[in-house]
């Protein structure tokens, strides 16, 4: 029954149509093989598939009596740039010894730059039958092991797509889209060159080093124009470049946009244009027409270009407002003579080496012609056969699938029947895939290439800029290089543009902020547009166009003009100053004068006025007087630790002295009163038990204070480097502020209990009666350091010590003259009065 069904199966397919499908329209396949695309083709044990974008096509009217792929007129102008590659694999086989044996196939084809090329010679290499369907086998028995990418960005992804389907890895030795590196997506995608966008860091680089911050960028209205601008911008952001003027148009868009923004932003000179090969000159003619609307001088306008390449380009009309055109070609190529990377091919090698065969069959859809390889190329003869001509990716792929098939393709021992042979076995496309992932492949390139930070592959870049010259063709400048992320600009060139008066042009909003000054933003604007501001005080800025002041250290302060930071001057109140010298001055002549005042007193102890109003006491007060003129030095010269504990001390125990001996005195006039009234009990206590008490006492609390003073937080040396903005002044730090102003306040309270009681007192009737005296000393005491206190904290520095070591002078001088003078001079000039005679005649009166 089994044998009967299939017979019948059999006779079924060999019988002739029926009537009924005869009556159907046949597919009528019109075959012009003339205008047919080209596929170069020769058999294998291991076949490789390329695809190059090597000519161009012209649309034609869509019948539907034609193949898909004979729907475009083929313009195979190109196809001559695809032979070089024949020769490199031939020398691949002869010079390099890599493939152990096997026979190395090929299946050139071009897409001529279109998806619908690009789909046709997919289907093509996929399928081996008559017919382009993939997966049907019949006829050839080679199938694909890895397809080469020689074409643009959307044609690599049209191709990852088809060809991942069938784990055929893709090598690709062009600057290929950052989409293509998501592994998710395409994981046979095998990168030999730079990703897109590899240029954006010079050009970032280099507006930073002319500082060309106002920049215009224009790109076409496509999905790579859309990517560029989404990817290129945020890099200026980040850099403070700004962008004012952004364009995306097609060559049939009109410019009144441009010519508006061209006017509203003339400062902007240069302009980064996403360019293709094919629209150049189609970017220039829109760009002319707007600069030729505006009224005017123009300044000549730098285009910076995002391709690995640049334009040969002649004098043209249409370059009358470009300064200059800049491009990034990559380092200079490695020198491998086992590779031939340069050459053209003559016309008559074709029709000698290769032979091209239609397909037999009459419904076959295949749309291209295949010429097969007739015979082995003899590279040497024909290698002097060859003219100079670049032919892209011809070396490096070649060299790298070389090396990527000699470690995949080594012999290995099979076992058959029981026999041991060596044997070539079948590489399969998903087994051939890991050896493609090794990253040391790129360095087979042609490029100087490396690997980044990221492990992505990157290259050096030569940076050209053809300089546009009124009467004469544009020259091409080596204006630097972009090795290792790091820009050298040529100097050379630079001079050489301003003997041509080509000098590059500014794009920048406003002029440099000059060093000690600062950048603010104006509101509403971009940030490169900007005042210039005068750096605060205390701060400098020593580059152009800063953003921020710094601040100069503690020890220094900066020149008038903010540029530069110098060391401060150390400064205290020195003995060589005219300052001190004047109060040294006066501390000593009032240390002399209460010198004689205590030399007459004991000269004359014994006279009535001396006596008057306790003797001692008069003694203690000069002698304290003495120490305070002294002490007032503790305060000049350099501080140092022992002087900054001493002086305080000693000023403020002295003078508690002084002020409790005037209180003693005051208090012993008032007693004096009241024990001359008869009946009074005061007597006992006159005498100088009690004048000792109060001066002990009075003093030691005072004591006591400095004593609580130096326990807690005792006076030490110190430097004010903020007070004085030129000055480090050297001072005694007061340690405790609270104990220094509880010792003046002490003394404060002394001295106005003294003012009170002596106030009270000034009217008592007797003889040589201080206190009227008492009064105005301790009024001008209180004066004195009453006055002190603001004066002393409005001042700095140095001038704070002049402040005090005066009012310690003033305060005593005071004393001394009102107490003691009038004395001197009853003791001097009229001894008359100074006689227990007219002692007892002012007591009768």
């Amino acid at each position: 029954m089994d044998l009967l069904f299939l017979f019948l199966l059999l006779l079924l397919l060999l019988m002739p149509v029926s009537g009924k499908l005869r009556m159907k329209c046949p597919l009528n396949l019109d075959h012009q093989d003339g205008e047919k695309p080209w596929s170069y083709y020769r058999p294998g044990d291991i076949l490789i598939g390329i695809i190059i974008s090597a000519s161009a096509i012209t649309p034609a009217t869509l019948p539907f009596n034609m193949a898909p792929s004979s729907q475009i007129r083929f313009l195979s102008y190109g196809k001559l740039v695809l032979l070089p590659m024949v020769f490199n694999i031939e020398l691949l086989k002869e010079n390099l010894q890599l493939l152990h044996n096997l026979t190395l196939g090929y299946n050139i084809h071009d897409n001529y730059d279109n998806t619908l090329g690009t789909s046709d010679a997919l289907l093509d290499m996929l399928s081996t039958g008559e017919a382009n369907v993939p997966n049907y086998s019949c006829g050839r028995k080679d199938k694909l092991l890895a397809l080469v990418d020689g074409t643009d960005r959307e044609s690599s992804i049209q191709m990852s797509t088809l060809a991942g389907t069938y784990k055929v890895p893709q090598v690709s030795d062009i600057i290929t889209s950052e989409a293509l590196s998501d592994k998710s997506q395409f994981p046979f995608f095998h990168p030999m060159f730079p990703k897109e966008g590899i240029q954006y860091p010079a050009i970032v680089q280099i507006l930073l080093h002319f500082g060309w911050t106002l920049i215009g960028l224009f790109a076409p209205d496509t999905e790579k124009g859309e990517n560029f601008m989404r990817t290129f911008t945020p890099m200026l952001v980040k850099n403070r470049i700004c962008v004012v003027i952004t364009q995306r148009f097609s060559t049939t868009e009109h410019t009144a946009f441009l010519r508006d923004a061209l006017s509203q932003w003339r400062q902007v000179n240069v302009f980064v244009h996403l360019i293709e090969f094919d629209s150049l000159w189609d970017r220039i003619l829109p760009f002319h027409s707007a600069l030729e609307g505006l009224p005017g001088s123009i300044e000549g306008k730098v285009w910076i270009m995002t391709v690995a390449s640049g334009y040969l380009m002649k004098k043209d009309w249409r370059l009358k407002h470009v300064h200059s055109i800049w491009s990034f070609p990559f380092q200079s190529w490695k020198n491998d003579n086992a590779f031939k990377r340069y050459f053209f091919v003559e016309p008559e090698f074709q029709a000698e080496y290769f032979h091209c065969s239609v397909s037999k069959h009459t419904f076959s859809v295949k749309g291209r012609r295949r010429c097969t390889q007739k015979a082995l190329v003899e590279t040497q003869e024909k290698t002097n056969r060859m003219q100079v001509k670049n032919t892209g990716i011809t070396y490096s792929v070649i060299k790298i699938l070389a090396h990527a098939l000699s470690a995949a393709s080594q012999p290995q021992r099979r076992r058959k029947k029981g026999e041991e042979r060596l044997g070539a076995p079948r590489l399969q496309p998903w087994k051939f895939h890991p050896f493609l992932k090794k990253r040391e492949l790129y360095n087979f390139s042609l490029l100087e290439m490396y690997l980044d930070q990221n492990g992505d592959i990157a290259a050096d870049l030569a940076i050209f800029s053809r300089v546009v010259l009124p009467k004469e063709d544009p020259i091409n400048k080596r204006m630097g290089s972009f090795e290792r992320q790091r820009l050298t600009i040529n100097q050379d060139a630079l001079s050489q543009l301003k003997l041509l008066n080509k000098s590059l042009p500014q794009s920048k909003c406003v002029k440099k902020c000059l060093p000690g000054f600062v950048k603010q933003a104006r509101e509403g604007e971009p940030v490169c547009c900007y005042d210039c501001i005068p750096c605060p005080e205390g701060t400098i800025s020593t580059q152009e166009d800063t953003t921020k002041c710094t601040k100069c250290p503690d020890d220094q302060y900066p020149t008038q003009n903010q540029v530069q930071c110098i060391p401060k001057r150390i400064t205290f109140l020195s003995y060589e100053e005219h300052l001190s010298i004047i109060l040294i001055s006066f501390a000593l002549l009032l240390f002399l004068n209460t010198g004689f005042v205590l030399v007459i007193f004991i000269k004359y102890l014994e006279t009535p006025i001396v006596k008057a109003n306790n003797r001692d006491l008069s003694y203690i007060l000069l002698v304290s007087l003495l120490l305070c003129f002294l002490s007032s030095l503790f305060f000049i010269g350099q501080p140092r630790k022992a002087t900054c504990l001493l002086r305080q001390m000693v000023f403020s125990i002295v003078f508690s002295v002084a002020v409790s001996s005037v209180l003693a005195k005051t208090i012993t006039v008032v007693l004096a009163f009241l024990a001359s009234k008869p009946g009074n009990k005061v007597t006992r206590w006159l005498g100088k038990s009690l004048a000792n008490s109060i001066i002990l006492s009075c003093s030691a609390v005072q004591i006591f204070i400095c004593a609580m003073w130096l326990g807690v937080s005792p006076p030490f040396p110190d430097s004010d480097l903020h007070s004085q903005p030129e000055e480090i002044i050297l001072q005694c730090n007061e340690g405790s502020v609270t104990m220094f102003y509880v010792v003046l306040g002490y003394m404060g309270f002394l001295a106005a209990i003294c003012f009170t009681v002596a106030f009270l007192a000034r009217n008592l009737p007797g003889a040589f009666n201080e206190a009227k005296l008492i009064t105005f000393s301790m009024l001008v005491f209180c004066s004195v350091w009453v006055s002190f206190l603001p004066t002393y904290l409005s001042t700095k520095g140095k001038y704070m010590v002049a402040v005090q070591v005066f009012s310690i002078l003033v305060s005593g001088a005071g004393l001394l003259s009102c107490i003691f003078f009038p004395k001197c001079y009853i003791i001097i000039l009229r001894p008359d009065l100074n006689t227990k005679e007219h002692l007892m005649t002012k007591a009768r009166e």
